[in-house]
């Protein structure tokens, strides 16, 4: 997924969450332990916990949900969905530690599965390897690894894979002056992102009206440490962010791109919708794009701006993002959920979401296939999706992970480089605000 990038407001709160169902009842949360609809009339509801944008749905994803059920008349699939996968992952955490209110099956952003898989979480989830049926081999072997605990357990399977693009509108650069073929789009800033910012500032001096070249100095940073071998963590696995080059070089051009006026100075998954609305209302030329950013874009930016946004090469290939399907142990129908995580998660079915969707998939044999390769998303044309994402998705290099990498993420964008983008702080300022955070918050 994407997915969503994990986002953080400034008060903690519980989530407000969005609910997508296949059923005819009324979901507010995650799930509830002892609710005794789970089961009735020899039907086994199954719900699913999510954020961002999985693909799975039978609104605008690819209607997994429906073809399972048809094929299991005994069983029922509801979504319940949260944009912000931050606050997704703190009521989570919470729900965990009280064995309470889990969904059937949990999603897992890459950011956080560390910390799933560590001392704390590791015996909270069904073993994926030995439940469910799921083919491991199938997945992309450092995919598994992730989700991999140390006593050897799988705890979740992967769904998607964040391989990075750059998402323009081609109108906007147009009327900028700026080329609109994808291929000199890739030119302008092939192999360095002080080239992109330097694209940010040609367009900015023809920019149209009430426009700005990037939508977030925040999503920027996560584009750029995404696209280092070396982020959060040491190469043994210990957070080590203070001393990052990946952080630093992400930094550095964050909020070089804020002071300078490239951005519209937007939070992504913002919880007032301005970010979306601002896909809209095009009200910015370029937004980083890991594979799961073009279901955002098409369904954010609706059915009038058909044709106008494409995907070009990022100036460094990254991953940004991907997630996987994990199973709480404690929930009361273990068995069938697992068997419906190993379904949504096989070959077959990524090839379905990312057809529609866009979300590259994690197994191996689907990301060199013929319809990935040669996929085309209807909302963008005749782009050549599968092509690009796939060929950046070769050029991945794993970075080591930490427990802490989604918090610290976290504290860096939302408590950092948002201040400096939003409210104009000295990014000294703002740094030492991060690292009082850390030392508060996180005890390594």
């Amino acid at each position: 997924m994407r997915t969503s990038s994990s986002r953080r407001g400034r008060r903690t709160a519980v989530a407000a969450v969005a609910v997508v169902m296949t059923g005819t009842s009324l979901l507010t949360g995650c799930g509830s332990d002892g609710d005794d609809g789970a089961k009735s009339g020899g039907t086994i509801t199954l719900r699913v916990g999510t954020f961002g944008s999985f693909g799975y749905d039978d609104k605008t994803g690819a209607k997994l949900y429906a073809e399972y059920e048809k094929t299991h008349p005994g069983i029922k699939i509801e979504e319940s969905n949260v944009a912000d996968g931050q606050k997704y992952w703190d009521t989570l955490k919470l729900r965990l530690s009280r064995n309470s209110g889990l969904a059937d099956i949990q999603a897992i952003e890459v950011g956080y599965i560390a910390e799933a898989t560590g001392p704390t979480m590791a015996d909270k989830w069904v073993d994926l390897g030995k439940e469910g049926g799921a083919k491991l081999d199938a997945f992309l072997d450092w995919k598994v690894k992730q989700a991999t605990t140390a006593d050897g357990s799988v705890i979740g399977l992967g769904t998607d894979i964040g391989p990075m693009a750059v998402c323009y509108n081609k109108d906007l650069f147009a009327k900028a002056g700026l080329p609109t073929d994808r291929d000199a789009v890739a030119k302008l800033w092939s192999g360095d992102w002080s080239k992109f910012l330097e694209t940010g500032r040609t367009y900015q001096k023809n920019a149209p009206a009430g426009t700005a070249f990037h939508d977030s100095a925040s999503g920027l940073f996560n584009a750029v440490v995404s696209s280092d071998p070396v982020q959060y963590a040491d190469a043994s696995g210990k957070l080590d962010w203070e001393k990052s080059p990946g952080v630093k070089k992400a930094w550095d051009t964050a909020v070089a791109a804020a002071q300078g006026g490239l951005t519209a100075k937007l939070r992504q998954f913002d919880e007032k919708g301005t970010w979306n609305a601002a896909f809209k209302n095009s009200k910015f030329a370029t937004v980083a794009c890991p594979s799961w950013m073009t279901g955002i874009i098409k369904d954010q930016a609706g059915p009038a701006n058909q044709g106008k946004w494409d995907i070009a090469a990022p100036p460094v290939a990254g991953n940004w993002g991907g997630a996987f399907l994990a199973v709480p142990k404690s929930g009361k129908h273990a068995k069938e959920a697992a068997e419906l995580a190993a379904w949504l998660t096989a070959p077959e079915q990524h090839a379905k979401v990312f057809a529609v969707n866009g979300n590259i998939p994690s197994s191996k044999d689907t990301l060199t296939s013929v319809a990935v390769q040669e996929a085309k998303l209807p909302y963008f044309g005749d782009t050549p999706v599968g092509k690009i994402f796939s060929s950046a998705a070769a050029r991945i290099t794993p970075a080591s992970i930490s427990r802490w990498d989604g918090q610290v993420k976290t504290f860096l964008t939302d408590n950092g480089i948002l201040d400096i983008e939003q409210r104009g702080t000295d990014p000294a300022k703002a740094w030492e605000n991060v690292k009082k955070l850390v030392d508060d918050k996180i005890d390594q």
